[in-house]
């Protein structure tokens, strides 16, 4: 297992703090020959202070501060360093600027991260935990990656660098997207160490900002180990996955079966692909009307693989998926001729003769002489009609061939596939061989029975010959007889209207009898309606005939009010006085004209015209002439528009108005 960054960190860590010891020793003895020569200012503390403010190479650590705390906090000795080189009045002017210990361990990071990038090349390797904080590290982490630390970037003077101690956070990946801020891991050992304070530079002209460390203890640090997840391989020499079953076999019934897809078997190329007569039979028809002998071979090869998806035969179709070499399955279907009526029925009468051809097809069987006799049912070469979704337009492609084939293993294990293909369901071709069986054996047992008794045969019955003439009409009754008395039931009818609807049944026959025809068949609804409430005594203002008006006027769309109307009407005129009512019209020249003279010579004023109507002056007394030529009387309150027909039609206009208050003085 490759070291992870934290152990890169700690490796870097550990060398940079025994390079600095052994630097550190080095320095100190080049200082002590230095300033003999040469005694440098003293700091507040007595001790020789350089310049810039940094602490001599060979000063040894303060007390209660470990090494490690000092290779930590060496970044900001190192940026002290950096600030006051130019004005260090030392030999160390000439000497290079060192690589502080929180370079050599961001180094260290970035060069752990890259190997393992490169190791583990599927996918970054995620640790257990999560940092808080996440999307912030990795925008406070950027700038280190990009292009190094902030002192070698340039540091304005004067202004004390304090990078952050050595984290062993790794970089963010190389897409710049992801953060991996769970992969951390903890310091073998904590890092505590007292507080570290640094004292003012004496002689750099920024000294008046103090430089402060932050005590190690005082930050949370809680890392997560950096461990990449177990990374197991899926072994490549395992079986395919096939996919989900396209079939619904949900919807079979008694005309749609699916059977499930076939499992993958050796190829067996000595023996026929079918293990039954009728199926080799099946596998013949499709191999010599095919026109391609290598598409046969492959669509073989594919179904002896178990390319083919469940199986559904409805009649005159077998449809299925068949996978082949695109990842897609295609839609395979084979057609056969369904057989016709005739065709079913010489079938089941072979079949019902023999008692043994039943009992073979419920063993799954095919009998020779019932699959070849009247009515053949194995299909012949050319009489299977594949189609295909695949681009191949071989007769038929290597598809259809293999759904041909796997059909022949479903004729193998049941026979009723093909009946089903023909266009019959197993369980109405049982039925009806029962059926058929039965009334066989009736028929034997009938023949063994006594002799029929004696009768006519069909033949004779049905044979032409002549009849004699039909008997002369019996005379038709003088009227139509009444009917009987219908008793009252509490929540049934009622009497009344059934009696009347009776006696209008019976005065019909007896029109339709005496006559040859129906007075009432050309009347509409409304006027029907008017006819049988006129033919009821009464004008709806009883409770006996309310009810019958309401009724009839609901089935009329129209208002009980307008029913008694009309009642008035037909009562005065029949069908004419009704259409007197209802139906204003232009009469010619004559009659009409003469009426008004006629009128005023019997002392009556003169009348306003309107169309075929006459209305008196005071507008309480009209005259209506009606299409028949007679003359129809109606009153009306004064003003109120309100006519009811009243009086007997006349042919004279003065007549009419006999008997109502038409007189000059009224």
């Amino acid at each position: 297992m490759s070291p992870g960054p934290a152990d890169e960190a700690r490796r870097a860590l550990r060398e940079a703090r025994e390079a600095r010891q052994a630097q550190a020793a080095q320095g100190a003895q080049e200082r002590k020959a230095v300033g003999e020569a040469a005694p440098g200012p003293e700091g507040p503390e007595g001790r020789g202070i350089a310049p810039g403010g940094s602490r001599p190479r060979g000063e040894s650590v303060a007390p209660g501060v470990s090494v490690d705390d000092e290779a930590a906090s060496g970044a900001v000795g190192g940026a002290a360093e950096g600030a006051g080189a130019a004005e260090k009045p030392t030999a160390e002017q000439d000497e290079r600027p060192r690589a502080r210990p929180g370079d050599a361990a961001r180094a260290a990071l970035r060069r752990a991260m890259s190997e393992r990038r490169g190791a583990a090349p599927h996918g970054p390797a995620t640790g257990g935990g999560t940092e808080p904080g996440g999307r912030e590290g990795c925008r406070q982490g950027a700038p280190d990656e990009e292009g190094g630390d902030r002192s070698e970037r340039g540091t304005p003077p004067g202004v004390p660098a304090s990078p952050a101690p050595p984290s062993t956070t790794p970089p963010p990946s190389s897409s710049g997207t992801n953060c991996p801020s769970s992969a951390t891991t903890p310091p073998p050992h904590p890092l505590t160490a007292a507080p570290l304070t640094t004292t003012p530079h004496a002689a750099a002209p920024h000294a008046a900002i103090p430089l402060t460390t932050t005590p190690l203890t005082a930050i949370p640090h809680t890392t997560t180990p950096l461990t990449a997840a177990p990374h197991t391989t899926t072994p490549h020499a395992t079986a395919p996955r096939h996919p989900r079953s396209m079939a619904a076999p949900g919807r079979d019934g008694e005309l749609r079966r699916t059977f499930p897809a076939f499992a993958p078997r050796a190829a067996d190329g000595e023996h026929g692909f079918a293990e039954t007569w009728w199926g080799n039979a099946w596998v013949r028809a499709l191999e010599e009307g095919a026109l391609d002998a290598k598409r046969l071979a492959r669509g073989r090869s594919y179904a002896e693989q178990g390319n083919v998806d469940a199986i559904t035969v409805t009649p005159g179709l077998v449809l299925a998926y068949v996978q082949g070499s695109r990842p897609r399955p295609y839609r395979v279907q084979v057609r056969l001729r369904t057989l016709d009526d005739t065709e079913w029925q010489w079938f089941l009468d072979a079949a019902a003769e023999r008692p043994g051809h039943i009992a073979a097809l419920l063993d799954k069987e095919m009998p020779h002489s019932l699959a070849e006799g009247g009515v053949r049912l194995l299909p012949g070469p050319g009489e299977l009609a594949p189609h295909c979704s695949c681009p191949d337009r071989g007769h038929p492609c290597k598809h259809a061939a293999a759904l041909c084939y796997q059909t022949a293993r479903l004729l193998d294990a049941d026979p009723f596939v093909l009946l089903l293909l023909r266009g019959r369901g197993e369980r109405e071709l049982l039925d009806t061989l029962s059926r058929l069986s039965a009334a066989r054996a009736a028929r034997a047992a009938q023949e063994k029975g006594p002799a029929p008794l004696p009768g006519v045969r069909a033949t004779e019955a049905l044979a032409p010959r002549q009849l004699p003439p039909l008997p002369a009409p019996l005379p038709a009754p003088a009227h139509p007889e009444q009917p009987p008395v219908y008793p009252a039931a509490p929540g049934g009818p009622d009497p009344f209207a059934l009696d009347q609807l009776a006696t209008d049944a019976a005065a019909r026959a007896h029109a339709l009898l005496t006559t040859g025809r129906d007075p009432v068949a050309d009347l509409t609804l409304w006027q029907d309606a008017v006819r049988l409430a006129a033919a009821r005594p009464g004008s709806g203002l009883t409770a006996a005939t309310r009810s019958l008006y309401a009724s009839l006027a609901s089935a009329a769309d129209r208002t009980p009010s307008d029913l008694a109307r009309a009642v008035a009407a037909w009562r005065q005129g029949g069908y004419e006085g009704l259409a007197v009512l209802e139906e204003p019209w232009d009469p010619p020249a004559g009659r009409f004209d003469r009426a008004r003279p006629l009128l005023l010579a019997a002392d009556l004023p003169a009348f306003r015209p309107w169309r075929n109507r006459l209305t008196h002056p005071r507008g309480h007394v009209q005259l209506r002439l009606g299409r028949d030529g007679l003359w129809y009387a109606y009153e009306s309150d004064p003003g109120a528009d309100d006519w009811w027909p009243r009086g007997t039609p006349d042919l004279d206009p003065v007549g009419a108005l006999t008997g109502l208050g038409a007189s000059p003085d009224s």
